[in-house]
């Protein structure tokens, strides 16, 4: 390991391994079919939804996301 790295790691103290809080807000949840977006809902307890494509409607890909209604 070289010099500047043992440095660095001194400084934000800990080992390379340590993890530093990026201050980024929790994404919200996605799903690569219906049936799992539905799923997941169920076992939330969540009963007001609708599945959003996140996808653009000419992709054959899909991207769902439950969003309150």
């Amino acid at each position: 390991m070289s010099n500047h790295v043992r440095i660095r790691d001194a400084k934000r103290g800990g080992s390379r391994g340590t993890k530093i809080p990026r201050g980024r807000k929790v994404r919200p949840k996605t799903f690569k079919t219906e049936e799992s977006a539905k799923k997941y809902a169920e076992e939330q307890g969540i009963k007001a939804y609708k599945l959003e494509n996140l996808k653009s409607t000419e992709s054959q890909t899909k991207k769902f996301r439950i969003a309150p209604e």
